[in-house]
């Protein structure tokens, strides 16, 4: 086996002298093939600066006087800018020809010849050109963390000159993230799916309205297809100041956390009062406003989840946000107090309460959120009488990094004694382009009266297009 190895190493280091011998070879040949081509240039491009734009002047000149002889206005601007000596610059470098592209003739040579034209550096400078999309998105910078953004909005982004729509965006997203869990005498690890969504917004031409459709092409294991498939479908006209009215299939402002975008969620799993009793959608109409001081969210929508029934009873959703400090321009940071009511009948009256405090001020970043249910209505109509509450805190070390933990308390039946769950998150973001491609680092330490600890360990990724 070593006698094999070592002939076939000397029989690659014999090609790869050979190679260096030919390329050096043909190098000299493409230098001398060079200086026959640049021999080709006239002489006037090859003047000194002062010399060139002397003569090109005198040429110029020339022409204007021959072309105005019988109209002035007859001069061609863009010809003569054509002319002029810095648009010779191109000339001092010689420009290879293309590679003659011939057709393959084995499945050998149709698989591997893929990387004959995958090359980016179209300069040879070892550089990815910046005109490539590639090189667009090494060089597009995203700060913010706070909103949802997109890689290709700008290439995805369409402005139609005629139809109903006078602008979409199309957009795809994706978060996974790999799972350890360790529990005593046991050891699982898997791969989980966060979302995978595709979709558009746009706006509808000559109105105040606009529109978006999310679509979730994966399979629930929970419902079938079509259930599932629908994520968002919704216009939301703002015609009247302030305010935006929303007819449609959307979020359901079930508590803070239980109604914000899983795009900016800060950790990879929601508090557990937002996976039990919000991170719904919901058929209805809804009105929102946004003041200095106050925002509001009012809902009347079918209590039906995930298109199970055409109307299963009626639904209010309403959430007030209170900011006592957003008229002052964020010199005492941002603190929101805010409060919400959910309450209808599916099969089964339920009433869902929360509260919420957050403040941010520069790097900091602080929620706490308390909910307390008479039955509820979130993936499942559940009639217990449950309660729990979370508490966050993140700092931002770096712009596109940050450090976060969270405590997080549920009890499912406070009818039932020692079935108390907690979790302890530690966590890392690292926002390569802001939520559009982040990455994210979970530790979570779960503790249950009514079963053994656990250990989960998560890695995620999230990339907005």
């Amino acid at each position: 086996m070593n006698k094999i190895f070592g002939i076939t190493l000397f029989t690659l280091l014999l090609i790869s002298s050979f190679n260096n011998v030919f390329a050096s070879d043909h190098s000299q040949k493409h230098i001398q093939h060079e200086e026959e081509i640049v021999l080709d240039v006239p002489e006037h491009k090859f003047l000194s600066a002062d010399n060139a734009k002397q003569e090109q002047k005198n040429s110029t000149t020339e022409k204007e006087i021959r072309s105005n002889t019988n109209n002035p206005e007859d001069v061609d601007l863009d010809e003569i800018d054509d002319e002029l000596p810095e648009n010779y610059n191109e000339i001092q470098s010689y420009t290879p020809p293309k590679k003659k592209i011939k057709e393959v003739e084995s499945n050998i040579e149709s698989e591997f010849n893929l990387f004959d034209n995958f090359d980016l550096d179209k300069n040879d400078d070892n550089k990815i050109d910046e005109d490539t999309l590639l090189g667009k998105l090494i060089a597009r910078d995203i700060i913010r963390t706070d909103i949802p953004s997109y890689l290709l909005k700008d290439e995805l982004t369409f402005l139609p000159k005629k139809g109903p729509v006078s602008k979409v965006q199309f957009f795809g997203a994706y978060n996974g993230y790999i799972s350890n869990d360790w529990q005593p005498g046991d050891y699982d690890t898997g791969y989980d799916f966060g979302f995978i969504q595709v979709g558009a917004i746009g706006k509808i031409r000559g109105t105040n309205t606009d529109f978006k459709v999310t679509l979730n092409p994966r399979k629930s294991s929970e419902r079938n297809y079509m259930q599932n498939f629908v994520a968002d479908a919704y216009l939301i006209n703002s015609s009247i100041p302030h305010h935006k009215i929303v007819v449609g299939y959307s979020r359901n402002q079930v508590g803070k956390e239980g109604g914000s975008s899983s795009y900016i969620l800060p950790f990879i799993m929601r508090s557990q009062i937002s996976r039990n009793f919000g991170s719904t959608r919901a058929l209805g109409v809804r009105l929102i406003g946004n003041y200095d001081l106050i925002d509001y969210n009012f809902a009347f929508n079918s209590s039906d989840r995930f298109f199970r029934d055409w109307f299963a009873g009626p639904e209010f959703t309403g959430w007030v946000d209170l900011k006592p400090f957003g008229k002052t321009d964020g010199r005492y940071g941002k603190l929101v107090l805010g409060g919400g009511l959910n309450a209808g009948k599916n099969h089964t009256d339920y009433t869902v309460g929360s509260l919420y405090l957050g403040y941010k001020y520069k790097k900091l970043w602080t929620s706490f959120e308390y909910a307390i249910a008479d039955g509820y209505n979130g993936t499942h109509v559940v009639d217990n009488k449950a309660t729990g509450f979370y508490g966050t805190v993140g700092y931002k070390i770096h712009p596109r990094l940050q450090i976060i933990g969270r405590f997080d308390q549920f009890d499912p039946n406070r009818d039932v004694s020692g079935d108390i769950r907690r979790e302890y998150t530690a966590g890392i973001n690292w926002f390569i382009k802001g939520q559009a491609l982040r990455l994210i680092l979970n530790y979570i330490f779960c503790q249950n009266e009514h079963a053994e600890d656990s250990h989960r360990f998560l890695i995620g990724t999230q990339i907005l297009l």
